[in-house]
């Protein structure tokens, strides 16, 4: 047994490190190809760069990725923001308050799920339009928020089911009130779930492309998805520089979940068992 057990240890070792390879490589192939001139780029594809060219990331930073770069920080920031209050609060009464109704809010909430974002982009088009805010940050942020928040709302209410109600019934006989026990018990105990959904959320508007080509047409106001594709025609196909706006790009959200890493997985891992 023990013989079998080792074997599975080590065949499970060597799984772990080969997808481990398969994630980190492409990493540092995109950062190691971002310090190449466009020649050495096709001539030596998989090498290291003979002499690393800095001044790449330089060029790409001016050329527009720090416009983007905060671009993309603003919006992201703005819509996690809100996701995560009303996510929150919106969670925390779909788990404790009891009225009439209130599967029938969570179905409609949830059949949020259901419904790829793509397929509403004529209509919120139209939508943005009439309401003057077209070409604007917010076209970006509410949408990002309508589709990122019954996932949220769905992750948060499973957890905050868990949480003992004697906690909040004690709370209320020392004196708080509803909105007091959703501060200082809801939100500390539930800490870990929210920094889950906040991190899942994060990076799909980091990442979403098609609202952000649609919904603006202002290159000063472009994020980072779409003004990465216009920086080809910009720089005449330079790849290095290129690439090393990708590698830009990368940084916050490898650097978020590094940070975040363990939170997210205690919240994800404990809001699927209690859930």
């Amino acid at each position: 047994m023990r013989i079998t057990e080792n074997i599975f240890r080590i065949f499970v070792l060597i799984w772990f490190i080969a997808y481990s390879i398969a994630i980190i490589y492409p990493l540092i192939w995109l950062a190691m190809n971002g310090l190449k001139s466009n020649s050495e780029f096709f001539l030596n594809t998989w090498s290291f760069p003979k002499e690393p060219i800095w001044g790449n990331y330089v060029d790409a930073w001016n050329a527009g990725v720090g416009k983007f770069f905060f671009n993309s920080l603003f919006v992201t920031a703005v819509s996690i923001t809100i996701i995560v209050l009303l996510g929150s609060m919106a969670a925390y009464g779909l788990s404790r308050f009891k009225f009439k109704g209130v599967n029938v809010f969570l179905v409609i909430i949830l059949s949020g799920l259901m419904l790829a974002p793509q397929v509403s982009l004529i209509s919120l088009y139209k939508m943005l339009q009439i309401m003057g805010i077209y070409n604007t940050y917010w076209a970006l942020i509410l949408p990002y928020v309508a589709f990122q928040l019954p996932f949220a709302i769905f992750l948060m209410r499973s957890y905050f089911l868990a949480i003992p109600k004697e906690l909040e019934e004690s709370a209320i006989i020392d004196g708080c009130n509803t909105w007091k026990v959703y501060l200082h018990i809801i939100l500390p105990m539930g800490k870990p779930i929210i920094i889950a959904a906040a991190l899942l959320a994060t990076m799909n508007v980091w990442n979403e492309f098609a609202f952000a080509l649609v919904f603006i047409e202002d290159s000063a106001l472009r994020t980072i998805p779409v003004g990465l594709m216009n920086l080809r025609s910009q720089l005449n196909t330079n790849f290095g520089v290129q690439l090393a706006g990708l590698a830009i790009s990368a940084v916050p959200m490898i650097v978020v979940f590094i940070v975040f890493q363990r939170s997210f997985v205690r919240g994800l891992s404990e809001g699927g068992v209690k859930g």
